[in-house]
C-alpha cells in the first residue's frame, strides 16, 4: 500500500531507518543494563540514581588518571627530603640493597656533661652489707647459696647495640653466648645478656662497669658476679670452679702476684673473665676504678699516667685492665687481702697458645682440668670479630674460633650422642646408636645431671 502512496525506493529507505533505530535502542538498552551491573544503583536503583553513580564513576576515574600526572609536577617542586621519602615508601625486597644504618640513628643526642665536673657512677652507697643482708634475711626463697659451697653466680656478657661492622661478626657473638649459655646450663648459673650502653661515658672498655654495679644492687640474691668478654668462649664444659678457694675473697681474675704488685706489668692481669663477690667491697673498689673511664680528656689524660706508672704499657687511652693493676699496686694495702689471682687454671686462657694444642688435648686429656691440660676459657684477645679491623690476620682468628667452638661444643653434643666430624667442621656424626631404655645411657662426663647442679629439697 505504502508502494502506491510513496513509491517503492522511498518506502524502502524508511523500512531501512527503522530497522537501524531498532539495532540502536537495543545497543543501548544492553549498554544501560551492563552499566548498572558494574556501578550498580541496587536492585531497586532509579534512573536518576542511575545517572548520578555513572557521573561519580566517570568523574573518580578521570580524577585517577591525572593523579600521576600531578604527583609527578609536584615531586619537583618538594623538597630532597620528600622525594627521598617517597623513594623509602616504595622501598625494596632485598635486604643487600638496603642501608641498615637508616635503622640505626639515635633519636636524639646525648646530654653534654660539664668536663671540667667530677665523674660519679651514681651515688654513694656507704652501707650495702647491711642493705643485702637485710633483704636476704626477709626473703628466704632467695638464699646467696645454692647449697654450702655453691654461691648463687650471675655470669654477664655483652655486645653493641648495633649489628657488628662486618657481617660475619654477629654469626660470631651468636656462637659465643650460645657456648655460654651450653656451660651455665650444666653449671646452675644464671645469666645475663647485654646490648645497652648505660652510661655514654663509659663507652668502650669502661662500658661494663655501669653495668656491673647496676646489677649488683639489682639482685642482692646474687653472691658472685662473673663477667665475661663477648670474645671469650668456654672450651671446659666439665670444671666446676674451686668455690671454696675464693672463700674469703672478693675478687677473683686470672693473673700473677709478682707481675701485679711487684713488676706492676699491665699485663700482669686479665679482665676480660673475672668474679665479683656482691658487697659493699666491691661497690667501694668500682667507685675508685670508674673515675678513669669517662671517654675523652679524662681518659686520655689516665692513660698517660698509666703508661707512665706501668712497665711496657703502649700510649693509648685508659683501659679498664691498665686502671685495676694501677689500683691494686699503687694501693696494695687497701685491696690485696680479698683479691686472688688465679693462675691454677685458665679463667682466662690467651688463645694464641692453646688453639694449635686442641687435638694434642684430646689425644692424651680429657675435660675438667680447666688449666693447660683443657682449658677452662680461650680468649680471642685482639681478634675483634665484630670491628672491622684486628690485632691478628682474619682468616687465623676466625678458624680458630670455630675450632674453640666445636671444642667446647663436642662436649655438649656427646650427651646426646654426637660429636662434630672435625673441629673445623660445622657437620655433626652420630656417636651413639639410639636405645630403647634411654634413662640407662650415661653421657660420658656427667653433664646430664651432675652433683653440682642438684638442689636440696627441704621436707616440710
Amino acid at each position: 500500500m505504502l508502494d502506491r502512496i510513496i513509491g517503492t525506493r522511498r518506502t524502502r529507505q524508511i523500512q531501512r531507518v527503522l530497522r537501524n533505530g531498532k539495532v540502536t535502542i537495543l545497543c543501548l538498552v544492553l549498554t544501560i543494563v551492563v552499566l548498572r551491573g558494574n556501578l550498580g544503583a541496587g536492585k531497586f536503583g532509579t534512573p536518576e540514581q542511575d545517572f548520578n553513580e555513572i557521573r561519580e564513576t566517570f568523574y573518580s576515574y578521570r580524577s585517577r588518571r591525572a593523579e600521576p600526572r600531578r604527583v609527578l609536577e609536584e615531586l619537583p617542586l618538594t623538597g630532597q627530603t620528600e622525594v627521598n621519602e617517597v623513594k623509602e615508601n616504595v622501598g625494596s625486597n632485598n635486604y643487600n640493597e638496603f642501608d641498615i644504618n637508616k635503622l640505626f640513628v639515635d633519636e636524639e643526642d646525648d646530654v653534654k656533661k660539664d668536663p671540667s665536673a667530677k665523674y660519679s657512677i651514681g651515688p654513694k652507697i656507704d652501707n650495702w652489707d647491711e642493705q643485702r643482708g637485710e633483704w636476704l634475711s626477709r626473703n628466704k626463697d632467695f638464699p646467696s647459696f645454692l647449697n654450702v659451697n655453691k654461691p648463687r653466680v650471675l655470669l654477664v656478657t655483652g655486645s653493641s647495640p648495633k649489628p657488628c661492622e662486618n657481617p660475619v661478626g654477629d654469626h660470631y657473638l651468636l656462637k659465643s653466648i650460645k657456648n655460654k649459655i651450653d656451660y651455665c646450663r650444666v653449671h646452675g648459673i644464671e645469666i645475663f645478656y647485654n646490648m645497652a650502653l648505660l652510661d655514654a661515658e663509659m663507652a668502650g672498655f669502661w662500658a661494663k662497669l655501669p653495668l656491673i654495679r647496676k646489677l649488683l644492687l639489682s639482685h642482692p640474691e646474687v653472691e658472685f658476679l662473673w663477667w665475661m668478654d663477648s670474645d671469650a668462649m668456654f672450651t671446659d664444659m666439665a670444671f666446676e670452679l674451686p668455690w671454696e678457694r675464693y672463700k674469703d675473697k672478693n675478687l677473683v681474675m686470672h693473673g700473677w702476684n709478682e707481675m701485679v704488685y711487684d713488676d706492676k706489668n699491665w699485663i700482669g692481669l686479665n679482665t676480660g673473665s673475672f668474679l665479683l663477690r656482691n658487697s659493699q667491697w666491691a661497690l667501694d673498689l668500682i667507685d675508685v676504678w670508674a673515675p678513669m673511664g669517662p671517654k675523652g680528656k679524662i681518659r686520655t689524660e689516665a692513660g698517660k699516667l698509666l703508661t707512665r706508672e706501668l712497665k711496657d704499657r703502649p700510649v693509648f687511652e685508659a683501659d679498664d685492665q691498665s686502671a685495676m693493676v694501677w689500683i691494686l699496686a699503687s694501693q696494695k694495702e687497701r685491696w690485696a687481702d680479698k683479691v686472688y689471682l688465679e693462675n691454677h687454671y685458665y679463667l682466662h686462657g690467651y688463645w694464641g697458645i692453646l688453639v694449635d694444642r686442641y687435638e694434642e688435648m684430646i689425644e692424651s686429656y680429657h675435660p675438667g682440668f680447666g688449666d693447660h691440660r683443657w682449658p677452662l676459657v680461650t680468649h680471642f684477645v685482639g681478634c675483634k670479630p665484630c670491628g672491622k679491623f684486628g690485632d691478628y690476620p682474619v682468616e687465623r682468628c676466625l678458624k680458630q674460633m670455630d675450632r674453640a667452638f666445636n671444642f667446647g661444643d663436642n662436649q655438649i653434643l656427646q650427651m646426646y650422642g654426637f660429636t662434630h666430624k672435625s673441629l673445623a667442621s660445622r657437620r655433626v656424626k652420630q656417636t651413639k646408636n639410639d636405645s630403647s631404655n634411654p634413662l640407662e645411657v650415661k653421657d660420658e662426663l656427667g653433664l646430664l645431671h651432675p652433683a653440682y647442679k642438684a638442689v636440696k629439697v627441704s621436707s616440710s
